[in-house]
Protein backbone atom coordinates (compact mmCIF):
# COMPACT_ATOMS: atom_id res chain seq x y z
CA UNK A 1 0.00 0.00 0.00
CA UNK A 2 1.27 3.48 -0.85
CA UNK A 3 2.83 5.39 2.04
CA UNK A 4 1.14 8.49 0.64
CA UNK A 5 -2.24 6.93 1.39
CA UNK A 6 -1.17 6.08 4.94
CA UNK A 7 -0.05 9.68 5.43
CA UNK A 8 -3.32 11.06 4.05
CA UNK A 9 -5.36 8.96 6.50
CA UNK A 10 -3.13 9.81 9.46
CA UNK A 11 -3.41 13.50 8.61
CA UNK A 12 -7.22 13.24 8.50
CA UNK A 13 -7.40 11.42 11.85
CA UNK A 14 -4.90 13.46 13.88
CA UNK A 15 -7.45 16.08 14.98
CA UNK A 16 -9.87 13.37 16.13
CA UNK A 17 -7.28 11.39 18.11
CA UNK A 18 -5.55 14.55 19.42
CA UNK A 19 -2.32 12.61 19.96
CA UNK A 20 0.72 11.87 17.85
CA UNK A 21 -0.07 8.88 15.65
CA UNK A 22 1.76 7.17 12.83
CA UNK A 23 2.65 4.06 10.83
CA UNK A 24 5.86 1.99 10.70
CA UNK A 25 6.59 -0.14 7.61
CA UNK A 26 7.94 -3.68 7.33
CA UNK A 27 11.51 -2.34 7.49
CA UNK A 28 10.96 -0.60 10.81
CA UNK A 29 10.85 2.92 9.31
CA UNK A 30 8.23 5.54 10.17
CA UNK A 31 6.48 6.17 6.85
CA UNK A 32 3.53 8.26 8.06
CA UNK A 33 3.09 10.44 11.12
CA UNK A 34 0.99 13.34 12.34
CA UNK A 35 4.35 14.99 13.20
CA UNK A 36 5.95 15.20 9.77
CA UNK A 37 9.43 15.62 11.23
CA UNK A 38 9.38 12.05 12.54
CA UNK A 39 8.90 10.44 9.13
CA UNK A 40 12.02 8.45 8.32
CA UNK A 41 12.90 7.50 11.90
CA UNK A 42 14.03 3.90 12.45
CA UNK A 43 11.95 1.77 14.87
CA UNK A 44 13.44 -1.65 14.13
CA UNK A 45 13.60 -2.49 17.83
CA UNK A 46 9.82 -2.01 18.09
CA UNK A 47 9.29 -4.60 15.35
CA UNK A 48 11.47 -7.07 17.20
CA UNK A 49 9.64 -6.51 20.50
CA UNK A 50 6.19 -6.65 18.93
CA UNK A 51 7.01 -9.91 17.15
CA UNK A 52 6.75 -11.69 20.54
CA UNK A 53 3.35 -10.19 21.38
CA UNK A 54 -0.06 -10.74 19.86
CA UNK A 55 -1.38 -7.59 21.52
CA UNK A 56 -0.16 -4.04 21.96
CA UNK A 57 3.15 -3.10 23.56
CA UNK A 58 4.19 0.17 25.23
CA UNK A 59 7.63 1.69 24.89
CA UNK A 60 9.02 5.10 25.79
CA UNK A 61 5.66 6.81 26.01
CA UNK A 62 3.99 5.22 22.98
CA UNK A 63 1.66 2.31 22.34
CA UNK A 64 2.37 0.08 19.33
CA UNK A 65 0.22 -2.49 17.56
CA UNK A 66 0.43 -4.53 14.35
CA UNK A 67 -1.91 -3.69 11.49
CA UNK A 68 -3.32 -7.05 10.44
CA UNK A 69 -4.00 -7.28 6.73
CA UNK A 70 -4.60 -10.40 4.71
CA UNK A 71 -3.38 -12.57 7.56
CA UNK A 72 -0.01 -10.78 7.57
CA UNK A 73 1.53 -8.44 10.12
CA UNK A 74 3.60 -6.07 8.00
CA UNK A 75 2.88 -2.56 9.24
CA UNK A 76 2.67 -1.17 12.78
CA UNK A 77 0.52 1.66 14.05
CA UNK A 78 1.57 3.76 17.05
CA UNK A 79 -0.21 6.23 19.29
CA UNK A 80 1.24 8.62 21.86
CA UNK A 81 0.61 7.51 25.46
CA UNK A 82 0.77 4.35 27.55
CA UNK A 83 -2.73 4.51 29.02
CA UNK A 84 -5.95 2.74 28.12
CA UNK A 85 -6.96 5.58 25.78
CA UNK A 86 -3.75 5.17 23.76
CA UNK A 87 -4.38 1.41 23.60
CA UNK A 88 -7.96 1.94 22.43
CA UNK A 89 -6.91 4.49 19.79
CA UNK A 90 -4.12 2.19 18.56
CA UNK A 91 -6.63 -0.67 18.22
CA UNK A 92 -9.08 1.52 16.30
CA UNK A 93 -6.33 2.80 13.99
CA UNK A 94 -5.07 -0.74 13.38
CA UNK A 95 -8.57 -1.96 12.44
CA UNK A 96 -9.30 1.03 10.19
CA UNK A 97 -5.93 0.97 8.41
CA UNK A 98 -6.06 -2.83 8.11
CA UNK A 99 -9.42 -2.73 6.35
CA UNK A 100 -8.28 0.06 4.05
CA UNK A 101 -5.09 -1.84 3.24
CA UNK A 102 -7.09 -4.98 2.42
CA UNK A 103 -9.26 -3.02 -0.01
CA UNK A 104 -6.22 -1.32 -1.54
CA UNK A 105 -4.33 -4.59 -1.96
CA UNK A 106 -7.34 -6.24 -3.57
CA UNK A 107 -7.64 -3.32 -5.97
CA UNK A 108 -3.90 -3.48 -6.67
CA UNK A 109 -4.05 -7.22 -7.39
CA UNK A 110 -6.93 -6.67 -9.79
CA UNK A 111 -5.09 -3.78 -11.41
CA UNK A 112 -1.99 -5.94 -11.94
CA UNK A 113 -4.19 -8.63 -13.45
CA UNK A 114 -5.79 -6.13 -15.85
CA UNK A 115 -2.34 -4.81 -16.80
CA UNK A 116 -1.17 -8.34 -17.60
CA UNK A 117 -4.17 -8.80 -19.89
CA UNK A 118 -3.81 -5.57 -21.87
CA UNK A 119 -0.07 -6.10 -22.32
CA UNK A 120 -0.67 -9.70 -23.43
CA UNK A 121 1.43 -11.09 -20.57
CA UNK A 122 -1.01 -13.81 -19.53
CA UNK A 123 -2.22 -16.90 -21.35
CA UNK A 124 -5.87 -16.77 -22.47
CA UNK A 125 -6.53 -20.00 -20.61
CA UNK A 126 -5.29 -18.42 -17.36
CA UNK A 127 -7.51 -15.34 -17.60
CA UNK A 128 -10.67 -17.21 -16.64
CA UNK A 129 -8.95 -18.96 -13.71
CA UNK A 130 -7.41 -15.77 -12.35
CA UNK A 131 -10.61 -13.76 -12.78
CA UNK A 132 -12.45 -16.29 -10.61
CA UNK A 133 -9.74 -16.09 -7.93
CA UNK A 134 -10.09 -12.31 -7.83
CA UNK A 135 -13.92 -12.44 -7.99
CA UNK A 136 -13.94 -10.60 -11.31
CA UNK A 137 -17.08 -10.41 -13.42
CA UNK A 138 -15.73 -11.66 -16.73
CA UNK A 139 -18.67 -10.54 -18.86
CA UNK A 140 -19.05 -6.85 -17.99
CA UNK A 141 -19.01 -4.25 -20.76
CA UNK A 142 -15.69 -2.42 -20.69
CA UNK A 143 -13.66 -0.03 -22.84
CA UNK A 144 -10.02 1.01 -22.81
CA UNK A 145 -8.99 4.66 -22.81
CA UNK A 146 -5.36 5.59 -23.49
CA UNK A 147 -4.19 9.02 -22.35
CA UNK A 148 -0.88 10.12 -23.84
CA UNK A 149 0.78 13.20 -22.33
CA UNK A 150 2.63 15.53 -24.70
CA UNK A 151 5.39 16.24 -22.18
CA UNK A 152 6.80 14.99 -18.88
CA UNK A 153 5.80 16.83 -15.70
CA UNK A 154 7.06 16.87 -12.12
CA UNK A 155 3.78 15.20 -11.19
CA UNK A 156 3.60 11.61 -12.50
CA UNK A 157 1.08 11.16 -15.32
CA UNK A 158 -0.61 8.37 -13.37
CA UNK A 159 -1.26 10.64 -10.38
CA UNK A 160 -2.63 13.44 -12.55
CA UNK A 161 -5.16 11.12 -14.15
CA UNK A 162 -6.25 9.66 -10.82
CA UNK A 163 -6.62 13.16 -9.36
CA UNK A 164 -9.08 14.33 -12.03
CA UNK A 165 -11.13 11.14 -12.15
CA UNK A 166 -14.39 11.03 -10.23
CA UNK A 167 -16.37 8.04 -9.05
CA UNK A 168 -13.99 5.46 -10.49
CA UNK A 169 -14.26 2.70 -7.89
CA UNK A 170 -15.06 0.17 -10.61
CA UNK A 171 -12.48 1.50 -13.06
CA UNK A 172 -8.76 0.70 -13.23
CA UNK A 173 -6.02 3.26 -13.81
CA UNK A 174 -2.83 1.61 -15.08
CA UNK A 175 0.57 3.23 -15.40
CA UNK A 176 2.22 2.18 -18.67
CA UNK A 177 5.09 4.68 -18.89
CA UNK A 178 6.15 8.22 -18.06
CA UNK A 179 3.69 9.69 -20.56
CA UNK A 180 1.11 6.93 -21.07
CA UNK A 181 -1.78 6.05 -18.75
CA UNK A 182 -4.51 3.51 -19.43
CA UNK A 183 -8.03 3.53 -18.00
CA UNK A 184 -10.07 0.34 -18.18
CA UNK A 185 -13.58 1.65 -17.69
CA UNK A 186 -16.51 -0.51 -16.70
CA UNK A 187 -19.72 0.42 -18.50
CA UNK A 188 -23.35 -0.24 -17.90
CA UNK A 189 -25.33 -2.36 -20.35
CA UNK A 190 -26.97 0.74 -21.84
CA UNK A 191 -23.77 2.79 -22.10
CA UNK A 192 -23.41 4.66 -25.38
CA UNK A 193 -20.04 5.23 -27.04
CA UNK A 194 -20.92 8.93 -27.38
CA UNK A 195 -21.06 9.11 -23.58
CA UNK A 196 -17.62 7.50 -23.43
CA UNK A 197 -16.23 10.20 -25.72
CA UNK A 198 -17.77 12.93 -23.53
CA UNK A 199 -16.23 11.31 -20.46
CA UNK A 200 -12.80 11.24 -22.12
CA UNK A 201 -13.15 14.87 -23.22
CA UNK A 202 -13.98 15.78 -19.62
CA UNK A 203 -10.78 14.12 -18.39
CA UNK A 204 -8.74 15.87 -21.07
CA UNK A 205 -10.20 19.28 -20.18
CA UNK A 206 -9.65 18.70 -16.46
CA UNK A 207 -5.99 17.83 -17.01
CA UNK A 208 -5.58 21.00 -19.09
CA UNK A 209 -7.34 23.16 -16.47
CA UNK A 210 -5.59 21.74 -13.40
CA UNK A 211 -2.11 21.01 -14.74
CA UNK A 212 -1.93 23.08 -17.92
CA UNK A 213 -0.90 20.06 -19.99
CA UNK A 214 -2.18 18.82 -23.34
CA UNK A 215 -2.95 15.15 -23.89
CA UNK A 216 -4.01 12.88 -26.73
CA UNK A 217 -6.82 10.46 -25.99
CA UNK A 218 -7.72 7.24 -27.78
CA UNK A 219 -10.79 5.11 -27.10
CA UNK A 220 -11.31 1.46 -28.00
CA UNK A 221 -14.51 -0.19 -29.07
CA UNK A 222 -16.63 -1.67 -26.28
CA UNK A 223 -15.84 -5.26 -25.30
CA UNK A 224 -17.83 -7.67 -23.17
CA UNK A 225 -15.02 -10.07 -22.23
CA UNK A 226 -11.82 -9.69 -20.21
CA UNK A 227 -9.81 -11.64 -22.77
CA UNK A 228 -10.58 -8.97 -25.40
CA UNK A 229 -8.99 -6.15 -23.39
CA UNK A 230 -5.60 -6.69 -25.08
CA UNK A 231 -7.27 -6.09 -28.44
CA UNK A 232 -9.11 -3.07 -27.04
CA UNK A 233 -5.84 -1.60 -25.74
CA UNK A 234 -4.31 -1.87 -29.23
CA UNK A 235 -7.40 -0.21 -30.70
CA UNK A 236 -7.10 2.75 -28.32
CA UNK A 237 -3.41 3.22 -29.17
CA UNK A 238 -4.10 2.90 -32.88
CA UNK A 239 -6.78 5.59 -32.52
CA UNK A 240 -4.18 8.09 -31.29
CA UNK A 241 -1.66 7.11 -33.96
CA UNK A 242 -4.16 7.27 -36.83
CA UNK A 243 -5.36 10.68 -35.71
CA UNK A 244 -1.78 11.94 -35.67
CA UNK A 245 -0.88 10.47 -39.08
CA UNK A 246 -3.92 11.74 -40.94
CA UNK A 247 -4.22 15.10 -39.14
CA UNK A 248 -7.69 14.38 -37.84
CA UNK A 249 -8.50 17.46 -35.79
CA UNK A 250 -10.42 15.89 -32.95
CA UNK A 251 -9.39 16.10 -29.29
CA UNK A 252 -10.51 12.54 -28.63
CA UNK A 253 -10.09 9.76 -31.17
CA UNK A 254 -12.47 6.80 -31.04
CA UNK A 255 -11.65 3.57 -32.86
CA UNK A 256 -15.13 3.29 -34.30
CA UNK A 257 -14.81 6.73 -35.98
CA UNK A 258 -11.43 6.27 -37.68
CA UNK A 259 -13.03 5.46 -41.02
CA UNK A 260 -10.71 4.75 -43.94
CA UNK A 261 -7.69 5.74 -41.83
CA UNK A 262 -8.13 2.60 -39.74
CA UNK A 263 -8.05 0.44 -42.86
CA UNK A 264 -5.03 2.17 -44.39
CA UNK A 265 -3.08 1.99 -41.14
CA UNK A 266 -3.36 -1.79 -41.04
CA UNK A 267 -2.26 -2.38 -44.64
CA UNK A 268 1.23 -3.74 -45.33
CA UNK A 269 3.54 -0.97 -46.55
CA UNK A 270 4.54 -3.00 -49.62
CA UNK A 271 0.89 -3.20 -50.68
CA UNK A 272 0.54 0.56 -50.18
CA UNK A 273 3.56 1.25 -52.38
CA UNK A 274 2.17 -0.98 -55.14
CA UNK A 275 -1.19 0.82 -54.89
CA UNK A 276 0.41 4.25 -55.37
CA UNK A 277 2.45 3.02 -58.33
CA UNK A 278 -0.66 1.65 -59.99
CA UNK A 279 -2.83 4.72 -59.37
CA UNK A 280 -0.38 7.48 -60.27
CA UNK A 281 2.16 7.93 -62.99
CA UNK A 282 5.66 8.20 -61.59
CA UNK A 283 6.18 11.62 -60.02
CA UNK A 284 2.66 12.86 -60.74
CA UNK A 285 1.60 12.98 -57.08
CA UNK A 286 4.83 14.71 -56.05
CA UNK A 287 4.28 17.34 -58.77
CA UNK A 288 1.17 18.68 -57.05
CA UNK A 289 2.02 21.89 -55.21
CA UNK A 290 0.73 22.96 -51.78
CA UNK A 291 -1.96 25.24 -53.22
CA UNK A 292 -3.31 22.42 -55.37
CA UNK A 293 -3.38 19.99 -52.45
CA UNK A 294 -5.23 22.56 -50.30
CA UNK A 295 -7.74 22.94 -53.12
CA UNK A 296 -8.25 19.18 -53.19
CA UNK A 297 -8.72 19.08 -49.42
CA UNK A 298 -11.35 21.81 -49.53
CA UNK A 299 -13.10 20.10 -52.45
CA UNK A 300 -13.40 16.92 -50.39
CA UNK A 301 -14.58 18.81 -47.30
CA UNK A 302 -17.36 20.39 -49.36
CA UNK A 303 -18.61 17.07 -50.75
CA UNK A 304 -17.24 17.61 -54.29
CA UNK A 305 -19.39 20.70 -54.73
CA UNK A 306 -17.63 23.10 -57.12
CA UNK A 307 -19.70 26.18 -56.25
CA UNK A 308 -19.39 25.74 -52.49
CA UNK A 309 -15.66 25.02 -52.70
CA UNK A 310 -14.94 28.09 -54.82
CA UNK A 311 -16.90 30.21 -52.34
CA UNK A 312 -14.94 28.82 -49.38
CA UNK A 313 -11.61 29.34 -51.16
CA UNK A 314 -12.59 32.85 -52.35
CA UNK A 315 -11.75 31.99 -55.94
CA UNK A 316 -13.78 32.17 -59.14
CA UNK A 317 -15.59 28.99 -60.16
CA UNK A 318 -13.62 28.87 -63.41
CA UNK A 319 -10.36 29.07 -61.46
CA UNK A 320 -11.34 26.04 -59.42
CA UNK A 321 -12.40 24.14 -62.56
CA UNK A 322 -9.01 24.98 -64.09
CA UNK A 323 -7.20 23.56 -61.06
CA UNK A 324 -9.27 20.38 -61.12
CA UNK A 325 -8.55 19.98 -64.81
CA UNK A 326 -4.83 20.43 -64.11
CA UNK A 327 -5.04 17.60 -61.55
CA UNK A 328 -6.81 15.38 -64.09
CA UNK A 329 -4.08 15.92 -66.68
CA UNK A 330 -1.31 15.20 -64.16
CA UNK A 331 -2.84 12.18 -62.43
CA UNK A 332 -5.49 10.88 -64.77
CA UNK A 333 -8.14 11.29 -62.05
CA UNK A 334 -11.11 13.65 -62.44
CA UNK A 335 -12.09 14.59 -58.90
CA UNK A 336 -15.56 15.62 -60.07
CA UNK A 337 -16.29 11.93 -60.54
CA UNK A 338 -17.04 10.13 -57.27
CA UNK A 339 -15.02 6.97 -57.98
CA UNK A 340 -11.97 8.99 -58.99
CA UNK A 341 -12.35 11.23 -55.93
CA UNK A 342 -12.44 8.19 -53.61
CA UNK A 343 -9.34 6.75 -55.26
CA UNK A 344 -7.49 10.07 -54.91
CA UNK A 345 -8.56 10.48 -51.27
CA UNK A 346 -7.34 7.00 -50.35
CA UNK A 347 -4.11 7.55 -52.27
CA UNK A 348 -3.36 10.73 -50.31
CA UNK A 349 -3.94 8.89 -47.05
CA UNK A 350 -1.70 6.01 -48.16
CA UNK A 351 1.01 8.54 -49.01
CA UNK A 352 0.74 10.11 -45.55
CA UNK A 353 0.86 6.69 -43.97
CA UNK A 354 4.02 5.71 -45.83
CA UNK A 355 5.65 9.05 -45.02
CA UNK A 356 4.96 8.68 -41.30
CA UNK A 357 6.33 5.12 -41.11
CA UNK A 358 4.40 4.45 -37.86
CA UNK A 359 5.42 1.86 -35.32
CA UNK A 360 2.89 -0.98 -35.22
CA UNK A 361 1.70 -2.08 -31.80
Amino acid sequence: MSNRIFQTIIHQMKDVVERTIGVIDENGIVVACSEHGRIGESKQRIREELAYSSESIVFEGYTYRFISSGGKNENIVFCEGEDSTADRDARMLAIALGNIKNLYDEKYDKGSFIKSIILDNILPSDIYIKSNELHFNNDEYRAVIVIKFGSISDVPAYEMVEAVMKDHERDYVINIGEQDVVIVKELGESAEEDELEKYAEGLMNSIADVYGLGVSVGISSVTDSLRDLAKAYKEARISIEVGKIFDIEKPVMSYRNLGIGRLVYQLPTTLCEIFLQEVFNKGSLESLDRETLMTVQSFFENNLNVSETSRKLFVHRNTLVYRLEKIRKLTGLDLREFDHAVTFKVALMVKKYLTSKPTKF
